[in-house]
């Protein structure tokens, strides 16, 4: 039976997060490093992240998906904002 133990290790480490923001970012990669900020700057991109993640799908979006799905503008633009910020 497996307990969520590997080699003594948890098997639900923490993800790490980019040093630098890039297209492949997810959305979830934003907020948790830049918090506030990082709300702030997809919001100006036209992507709202809303409150607490009500589409826990989303969070796991590429910058480039949403760019695609038409739910983010300009994103060499938010990838400069995001960068400076982070």
């Amino acid at each position: 039976m497996a307990t969520g133990w590997l080699g003594g290790r948890s098997s639900h480490r923490p993800r790490p997060v980019p040093d630098v923001f890039a297209p492949g970012s997810k959305i979830r990669d934003v907020v948790e490093r830049l918090g506030e900020r990082g709300r702030e700057a997809l919001l100006r991109h036209g992507y709202d992240v809303g409150e607490g993640f009500v589409d826990v799908l989303s969070q796991y979006q590429t910058l480039e998906n949403a760019a695609r799905g038409d739910r983010l503008r300009d994103m060499d633009g938010l990838l400069s904002e995001l960068n400076a910020a982070g």
